[in-house]
């Protein structure tokens, strides 16, 4: 994206470039003292750094906020996929959790950040989650995750028990038919078109609101970039990757969630049986909103992500579900 068309939505000098493991990546970074704890955003599949339009402003005034393009996604490199069987391709990556995650850590120790909040929208989710874990692993926990709608992952393999029997009988016709180039190729082709764009978004946002031109063109921009088909097919390709739950019965690190009470796609029900864990510390969940809660309804969400963010926050507020 030109960096002219960037600067409408953040200003230019926000906007960082760099290298990650031979790829480009893009983030954004705000202006910020020492000392203050880092909002890192994380997005979710098909959006970028810019779906935090709405929220980055709001934090800034008391963290330093990194906003990034998840390798495949926004304005960072989309490298060839490569499927499990498939040959090795030096410029090629497999698209999964572990991937992202990663990204994740191998940016919050590149840059020295020592106190920092995963903050992931929808797949985002399930990447802060692992890399809060990773974190762990590395004895370099997060202060906290942040999980806004997290992505349930209905179609993974481990979930097959639960599919209607039909979808569960063409399970492996479907997962040979999306291997094929052609045809993630054709079907992403099909639905990056501003039209498409725009409805699939009036699904995730139920009042319509903040659906609106920037958001169709930067998205739509993202998926006309070299390289968006195969990330979309290595990303339809995740059919044994992480789970949330999995990764919260095993996580330390403080686990907050906001959740959309009107989401078409994960439901609320699910986010409730996870407070279960003995990670999870909060739920909120916000009236009338959908899959994305923050871009949809922010004066409703702003306040309840600087109220999580602050670590002089109330210990009652803990308790709000």
């Amino acid at each position: 994206m030109p960096a002219s068309a960037r600067a409408a939505i953040f200003p230019d000098h926000w906007i960082k470039d760099g290298t990650w493991n031979n790829h480009g990546i893009s983030w954004i970074e705000t202006e910020h003292r020492k000392g203050e704890r880092t909002a890192l955003l994380i997005h979710g599949f098909g959006a970028c750094k810019e779906h935090w339009r709405h929220n980055v402003t709001a934090l800034t005034g008391e963290h330093r906020v990194v906003a990034l393009d998840l390798l495949g996604f926004g304005t960072s490199d989309k490298p060839p996929s490569i499927l499990d069987g498939e040959q090795p391709n030096p410029e090629g990556v497999r698209y999964s959790i572990d991937l992202w995650a990663n990204q994740v850590v191998d940016f919050i120790e590149h840059h020295g950040l020592a106190d920092v909040a995963l903050i992931g929208n929808s797949i985002g989710g399930v990447v802060a989650l692992r890399a809060a874990e990773i974190l762990e692993e590395r004895d370099q926990p997060a202060a906290m995750v942040v999980l806004i709608d997290c992505a349930q992952r209905a179609i993974d393999d481990k979930r097959v028990s639960e599919q209607p029997p039909f979808r569960a009988f063409s399970r492996p016709l479907l997962k040979q038919l999306v291997r094929q180039r052609w045809l993630t190729r054709s079907l992403f082709l099909s639905l990056a078109r501003p039209g498409v764009i725009r409805r699939v978004l009036q699904l995730a946002y139920p009042t319509g609101a903040s659906v609106d031109d920037t958001l169709v063109e930067v998205l739509h921009r993202a998926a006309r970039s070299p390289g968006a088909t195969e990330s979309f097919r290595g990303f339809i390709n995740l059919f044994n990757d992480h789970l949330a739950p999995d990764v919260l019965q095993r996580l330390q690190t403080p686990v907050r969630m906001i959740w959309g009470e009107a989401d078409p796609w994960e439901p609320l029900s699910q986010a409730q049986q996870w407070t279960r864990f003995a990670c999870v510390r909060e739920l909120t969940v916000i009236p009338s909103l959908g899959h994305c809660p923050h871009d949809e309804g922010p004066k409703q969400v702003n306040p309840v992500l600087q109220r999580m963010l602050n670590p002089n926050g109330s210990p009652a507020a803990e308790q709000n579900s």
